[in-house]
């Protein structure tokens, strides 16, 4: 039998008084973003906010726990935009939506930070390392993200990303799942040649995960060309996530024509949407993928947002989270 988990990929809102209480500690100038030195009092605002969020997580019923990624003003740039050999310049629009950025550019060689294990052994606090959930950028949405004024080379650039990736992810404490997030692979699909480059690139951080922990690469905004979804299919990792949400025609179709991994991430949740999905319906969505999957047999189906939640009001980031716990309870109830 399908084993159905709700998660999320990450990069959640901030709780509306923690956003207060930073505004007047941080302001909102480019200078009081954060850059990996944080002074105490605002430390201390981002570790009550990531109590409330992991127990917001399992209150809902979660089955992974994610860290919540709150200090990140870049969203998947961020362990860039916090690394001494990186420079923080200009505001670029982040994909094709209303979001923005500070554009990381590379000035010198990318060395081991720990950045995001730091904050993973804060939540590992509060969530045992059964249901702890770490989340990275991938290496080729990092990188597309980036700007090169090092390496001097699209293809040096992208494994020393991998490699500084690989490195953060070594560093991480025990956790149940790993999701690696890349949406540059919808949003700006790697050439014939780089779509391998791509994979293997990606094969680098996944295989950096200990044996036991189940990798996820997570894809959004759209569906994969087929000849980056093949490419893709050929790294080692444990699921491939698809977004059923902004296509689940072209996603069905890569599955059914192509194959995909033992396990699937299914984004069903809209995750820049406030209408709120009932959990009845969140299920059907489940059940409708393994209808119409006859030649799948999934281990486990990761029910999640299709994309990161720092877009939604905290108060409906909420409601979704309860929504997705309760999904996988009907799926329990039916069985």
């Amino acid at each position: 039998m399908t084993e159905r988990v709700a998660t999320t990929p990450g990069v959640y809102p901030l709780p509306d008084w923690a956003k207060e209480d930073l505004a007047d500690l941080k302001g909102h100038q480019k200078h009081d973003l954060v850059d990996g030195d944080e002074g105490e009092e605002i430390t201390a605002v981002y570790e009550q906010a990531r109590e409330e969020v992991v127990g917001r997580q399992q209150t809902a019923g979660l089955d992974r726990v994610v860290e919540g990624q709150l200090r990140w003003d870049d969203m998947l740039a961020h362990p860039l935009a916090v690394h001494d050999a990186v420079e923080t310049r200009g505001i670029v629009r982040y994909y094709d939506n209303n979001n923005f950025y500070r554009d990381p550019v590379v000035t010198d060689e990318l060395t081991f930070d720990g950045d995001i294990a730091g904050e993973l052994e804060a939540a590992s606090e509060f969530a045992d390392a059964e249901s702890l959930q770490a989340v990275v950028p991938g290496p080729y949405s990092l990188a597309d993200l980036a700007t090169d004024e090092f390496y001097g080379d699209d293809a040096d650039f992208l494994d020393a990303i991998a490699d500084f990736l690989a490195g953060e992810v070594e560093a991480f404490p025990e956790v149940e799942t790993l999701f690696v997030l890349e949406p540059s692979l919808v949003e700006n699909a790697p050439s014939e040649g780089e779509d391998e480059r791509a994979s293997e690139a990606i094969d680098a951080v996944t295989t950096a995960a200990p044996d036991d922990t189940d990798v996820v690469v997570h894809t959004y905004w759209g569906a994969l060309d087929e000849k980056v979804h093949a490419h893709l299919l050929d790294a080692d990792f444990d699921a491939l996530g698809y977004d059923f949400v902004a296509n689940h025609e072209d996603n069905l179709y890569n599955i059914n024509e192509y194959g995909t991994k033992d396990s699937i991430a299914a984004g069903v949740v809209d995750g820049q949407n406030t209408l709120v999905e009932d959990p009845e319906q969140i299920a059907e969505r489940a059940d409708w993928l393994e209808e119409n999957t006859p030649a799948a047999d999934f281990e486990t189906i990761y029910l999640t947002p299709n994309t990161e939640l720092f877009y939604l009001p905290y108060s409906t980031f909420e409601e979704k989270l309860a929504a997705l716990g309760e999904a996988t309870d009907i799926a329990e109830v039916k069985a």
